[in-house]
Order: C-alpha cells, then sequence, then structure tokens
C-alpha cells in the first residue's frame, strides 16, 4: 500500500490553509501598502512553514505562533484592547525571523498611518 505524504510535516498544510485563507480576507478589504505588507507577511510565513517543517518543536513552535499571531485578529475593546495592526504582526513575524536565523525572510514593507 503507498501513503502519500502531503505535508512537509505535522501540521505545515493546516498552517498554510490558515495564513492563505487570512490573506484572502485581508485582500478583499485593504489595498495599496497595507495589502503589500499583508502579502508579504503572508509570503514569509509560508515560507517559515515549510523550512522549519523538520525542525525541532521549539522552532516550530516560534511559527506557529507568528502564524496565530498574524491569522487572529481581536475585536477591539476600547483602549484596552485594541486591534491587532498588520505593523505589529510584522513584528512578531520579524522578530521569529531573527531567532531562527532567517534574515533573508526580513519583512521591511512600511504601511502608510492613516
Amino acid at each position: 500500500m503507498i501513503v502519500e505524504e502531503r505535508g512537509s510535516g505535522p501540521g505545515t498544510d493546516v498552517l498554510i490553509r490558515k495564513v492563505d485563507g487570512h490573506l484572502a480576507v485581508l485582500r478583499t478589504g485593504l489595498h495599496g501598502p497595507e495589502l503589500e505588507l499583508a502579502e508579504e507577511l503572508a509570503r514569509c510565513l509560508r515560507e517559515l512553514v515549510v523550512a522549519t517543517a523538520h525542525s525541532s518543536a521549539a522552532d516550530r513552535g516560534l511559527v506557529r505562533a507568528a502564524v496565530h499571531y498574524f491569522v487572529l485578529r481581536r475585536e477591539s475593546r476600547g483602549k484596552l484592547l485594541p486591534v491587532r495592526s498588520l505593523a505589529a504582526a510584522q513584528r512578531v513575524v520579524n522578530k521569529v525571523v531573527r531567532q531562527l536565523g532567517r534574515p533573508d525572510l526580513l519583512v521591511e514593507i512600511h504601511p502608510r498611518r492613516p
């Protein structure tokens, strides 16, 4: 019996689907530099997911946390709990990129502030 392996590692497909799904939602409401930043963050996260598929659990955990930070948006509740911005996600993703020793994946797009 031949078994076809779908992903490069445990959870890889799921994380990439989460990133792609969130990016699809963002594409409906973002334009210009903000959309460009979202697309770059998604590209970087996809590459990190694949690159760390067979790495240590700690490295995979860092990438998983960055994916979840990008994907999971909080509802705004006044000053106590602001909506996460793409710039905040960029900082988190870049921190993970540096921790994993992958400066080639740094996301350096700066969105305009409203």
